[in-house]
């Protein structure tokens, strides 16, 4: 299984996190064909590897308006701190109604020139989103993403979600940061996404509305629930974008995962931090399943008035949430009717999900969850050579020794199905081949 573990030992934005999935190998090709799928106004990207504190990365801006040429101190001076997200400079992007519309102070003279002033509101992004043709797991992520931006400033302001507004730069920066990060995650078709412990800076920023304490009251609303400390920074490290972004993916937050690693990353951020590299690293690499205990938190729910058909569709958005197991059970309910029991194994940092997920597609009044603990063998794969291709094999392993060994089932349908003969014909031939491998090995050799 691919994961990818986000160090933020310097916070983390939009923008560092977008540069770090350019440094892990996401083409800057395909982030600018993305951005052709949505109705943006004219705007530019810059992926430019540089340096923080010696370690080498990519630091991504987007500019607006059309591309033209700037001098090295141009571009070091003045687009660089246009950026929203380059930790010590943020202005506040996010601003309710009743706010008066400010023209962002870094623009460039020709920026204004070129570009109108847009002010879009929540329900104005959401619908740029959905009418876009980008793909359904960016969609849906990147509108989770400014949900939780939207929610946060409704809270601080106390206002309605819908006049939140998303004004001028910060809106165009916000849009694209938050889009490429949904992109550059899809293309590296990672699993599972873990972060570090999360920590800011410390004292204050200079907003629409004034002085701001650090951490930002919006990132501290986004990010409840949710590890988090300051070091002796005077900057804010974790924009809200960059929370909204954690809040959305994370599988876990505070623990190294088990890893193999395969490759790294890093995303920079514009300024150099004393005595500290201001870069976000991204570590890829395969998850390694421990055979020691897991906790897991086990949820059910008794139904007795839905159809086969829904109850299908309400286990399969169970297990699109990622729960390790999902299934039914018959049970007798109140009044001897006949019921089905309906019990999900998830981790507990999807039991929120889950839970609605269960409330809002089934029939049920309430569910129960409680923790257990599961054993299960490590896991590996391996490919074997076969009359019908190449098939993979799954081995569970106690303490490094072959125990189960299983031919992936999809694997030998496909097959099957283009050869024209019986699975269990491909599913033998896959375990022979394995064996035979085996046996080939030299005594000593690996398995």
């Amino acid at each position: 299984m691919r994961i990818l573990y986000l160090d933020c030992f310097s916070g983390i934005s939009g923008d560092m996190f977008v540069g770090a999935l350019t440094d892990l190998g996401v083409a800057p090709s395909v982030f600018e064909w993305e951005l052709t799928k949505i109705a943006l106004e004219d705007h530019h990207l810059h992926f430019e590897r540089q340096q923080r504190k010696g370690i080498a990365g990519v630091k991504f801006g987007v500019h607006a308006g059309a591309v033209h040429v700037h001098s090295e101190h141009e571009h070091h001076e003045g687009h660089d701190h246009q950026h929203e997200h380059d930790h010590g400079d943020h202005h506040h992007h996010h601003d309710h109604a009743n706010s008066p519309d400010k023209q962002s102070p870094e623009r460039t003279t020709d920026e204004q020139e070129l570009v109108p002033t847009v002010n879009r509101t929540y329900r104005d992004i959401v619908q740029l989103i959905e009418e876009s043709d980008l793909s359904d797991f960016t969609k849906k992520h990147s509108l989770g993403v400014f949900r939780r931006l939207a929610i946060a400033e409704a809270k601080v302001h106390d206002c309605s979600i819908d006049d939140v507004h998303f004004h001028e730069v910060g809106a165009l920066d916000s849009i694209v940061d938050v889009v490429l990060a949904c992109v550059g995650i899809e293309s590296l078709g990672v699993a599972e996404i873990h972060f570090s412990q999360l920590i800011d800076g410390q004292g204050s920023i200079h907003c629409a509305h004034g002085e701001y304490p650090i951490p930002s009251p919006a990132t501290i609303e986004i990010l409840a629930g949710l590890p988090l400390s300051q070091i002796a920074v005077p900057f804010e490290l974790i924009t809200p974008t960059g929370a909204a972004l954690v809040a959305e993916f994370q599988s876990s937050v505070g623990t190294f995962p088990a890893i193999r690693p395969t490759k790294t990353g890093y995303g920079l951020g514009s300024r150099d931090l004393p005595e500290r590299a201001n870069v976000l690293r991204a570590i890829l690499g395969e998850k390694v399943v421990s055979s020691g205990p897991e906790r897991l938190i086990e949820v059910q729910a008794t139904i007795d008035d839905m159809t086969p058909e829904l109850l299908g569709a309400a286990i399969d958005k169970i297990r699109d949430a990622g729960a390790a197991e999902a299934f039914f059970s018959p049970v007798q309910m109140k009044k001897s009717r006949p019921g089905i029991l309906l019990t999900t194994l998830c981790r507990p940092n999807q039991l929120a999900e889950v839970q609605e997920i269960i409330l809002r597609h089934t029939s049920t009044f309430g569910v129960r969850y409680r923790e257990v603990d599961r054993f299960a063998l490590d896991r590996t794969f391996v490919s074997v050579t076969t009359p019908y291709g190449a098939l993979a094999i799954k081995l569970g392993m106690l303490r490094g020794e072959v125990i189960q060994v299983a031919p992936e089932f999809e694997d030998c349908r496909k097959a099957a199905e283009k050869a024209g003969v019986p699975i269990k014909t491909v599913y033998d031939a896959a375990l022979q081949a394995y064996y035979e491998t085996i046996h080939a090995l030299p005594v000593g050799g690996a398995r």
